[in-house]
């Protein structure tokens, strides 16, 4: 199967400020999503973002002020100023067996073959992978559970790999989950899946109690790219921070490189400060090849949604200069 292209000419951009050596920068404009930009929402974090007709469209976690978890649907010209549909997303249900969504949360979006396909973690007696699609992002059609609970992280691969369908996800439990690590499942059919592999475990430091993958993989000459979140557990709590691995194209449970350093960790405010303080939680990855350019969105806070930049040459020689796998 031919690479998959990356071309993204408008893809939101800010050059790395002066001094700054680090592999990605913060938009300078950051928080690019405050908590209220709806009328009902608390907090609008870990959303997905992708390219729609010239523009930009998105799933978005937003807690509304009862505190209950949910999606709705948002459109942006620039992927930086975004307009949020004030109410959540009204899902079709073409199976009226399918178990009806206790929440909704930390969703996923990706280009697959024909249609743009939601992941998400989804209440059905606890929390699991909820899948759905759309065609245009007024529309959304809701599929069977990909797992079953306890699981989270769902994030599909934007092909196929071997003729088979890709998802990373993480085992979990009913509650804040101090462990994980990331597996891979794989899929005829998006429906049935099986022929499950282990990825990788949490190490040391900031990634020393669990690990989960963040953006949709993006397919390298290196390697797919995985951005993932690691976890912390400080004398304070959680500390979400960010890194990269490099996995096998062919076999994507094996890895080739994993940073033992972070790329990003919170450090400003609206990463430190929030309903839940010290997190950086990465959900969506704009990339465009020509120019090498990649534009990370992530949650600040479990409040708000910011965005950071780095050049994908950089990235991949960060990952390889700064590994142990």
């Amino acid at each position: 199967m031919p690479p998959i292209e990356y071309n993204l000419p408008n893809i939101p951009w800010e050059d790395r400020p002066a001094g700054n050596s680090d592999v990605l920068w913060r938009f300078s404009a950051n928080p690019i999503i405050p908590r209220n930009l709806i009328p009902t929402s608390n907090s609008i974090f870990n959303s997905a973002v992708v390219p729609y007709n010239g523009a930009f469209a998105g799933v978005f976690r937003c807690d509304n002020r009862a505190r209950e978890m949910n999606v709705h649907a948002g459109r942006s010209a620039d992927g930086v100023n975004w307009e949020l549909d004030p109410a959540p997303i009204e899902w079709i249900y073409s199976n009226p067996d399918i178990p009806p969504s206790e929440y909704k949360y930390d969703p996923r979006v990706v280009w697959l073959e024909d249609r743009y396909y939601v992941i998400w973690c989804n209440g059905m007696h606890g929390p699991t992978i909820g899948m759905g699609y759309t065609y245009d992002f007024k529309d959304f059609h809701f599929l069977e559970n990909a797992l079953l609970p306890y699981n989270r992280n769902g994030v599909l691969f934007p092909r196929k790999v071997n003729g088979k369908y890709m998802m990373f996800s993480r085992p979990s439990d009913n509650g804040h989950t101090p462990f994980g690590d990331i597996f891979i499942s794989q899929s005829p059919d998006l429906v049935h899946w099986g022929e499950h592999r282990w990825v990788m475990k949490p190490k040391g430091g900031w990634q020393s109690t669990k690990v989960g993958a963040g953006p949709i993989p993006i397919e390298t000459t290196e390697g797919w790219l995985m951005i993932y979140h690691g976890v912390l557990t400080s004398c304070n709590g959680f500390v979400y921070s960010f890194g990269a691995a490099l996995l096998d194209l062919d076999k994507p449970w094996k890895v080739i490189a994993r940073t033992v350093p972070y790329m990003l960790s919170p450090q400003t405010y609206y990463e430190c400060v929030g309903d839940v303080p010290n997190v950086a939680f990465p959900c969506a990855a704009l990339y465009d090849q020509p120019s090498g350019r990649l534009a990370i969105y992530y949650g600040g806070a479990d409040t708000v949604t910011a965005l950071a930049f780095g050049k994908m040459d950089e990235i991949l020689a960060f990952v390889k200069a700064n590994s142990e796998v």
